[in-house]
């Protein structure tokens, strides 16, 4: 596999129903809330400081939707404790068919070596608890639990890599 298989790309407005389509998808419909309330949400952040949502692509075709976020750009965000300088992450696999198979991990391994090229000192991801999947993905990733949250986002393991952890 070459040592960057996967490119990163700013969404665009016509990638919102593809990006609707994922998250309505049974395998990630139970993390996300209701789509249209979402994709909203998304259109917002396509203009925004503080997040930064982008389309993964695998040989030129969208796999997947990656959301990188400041929580020190944000009012009242529920992880200004962390660090300045952390960005934090949100992701999911759209294709069902991609799930389960190492794309996680892998796509996550080489955007946080970007941040850390970049400067970026820690990572964040947090997921839902309750997502053995997604846990199991970014522990291969190299992000470590450190807290377990409840926050207006709901309930979440935080998970962190800090610059001097990665290999």
């Amino acid at each position: 596999m070459p040592a960057s298989p996967y490119d990163f790309r700013a969404v665009t407005e016509n990638d919102l129903p593809m990006i609707g389509a994922w998250i309505a998808a049974p395998h990630a419909a139970a993390w996300w809330g209701d789509p249209e309330r979402e994709i909203a949400e998304i259109r917002e952040h396509i203009d925004s400081v503080s997040v930064e949502p982008l389309i993964v692509e695998l040989d030129g075709k969208p796999i997947a939707y990656l959301q990188a976020y400041d929580p020190h750009l944000e009012d009242d965000h529920p992880y200004q404790d962390q660090p300045f300088g952390t960005i934090g992450l949100d992701l999911t696999i759209g294709e069902p068919t991609l799930v389960g198979v190492g794309h996680g991990s892998a796509l996550l391994r080489q955007f946080v070596a970007q941040l850390f090229a970049e400067g970026t000192p820690r990572v964040i991801i947090d997921p839902d608890p309750t997502n053995a999947r997604a846990i199991r993905a970014y522990e291969k990733a190299g992000f470590r639990a450190f807290e377990l949250r409840s926050s207006v986002y709901g309930p979440a393991l935080m998970m962190a890599i800090d610059a001097g952890d990665a290999a």
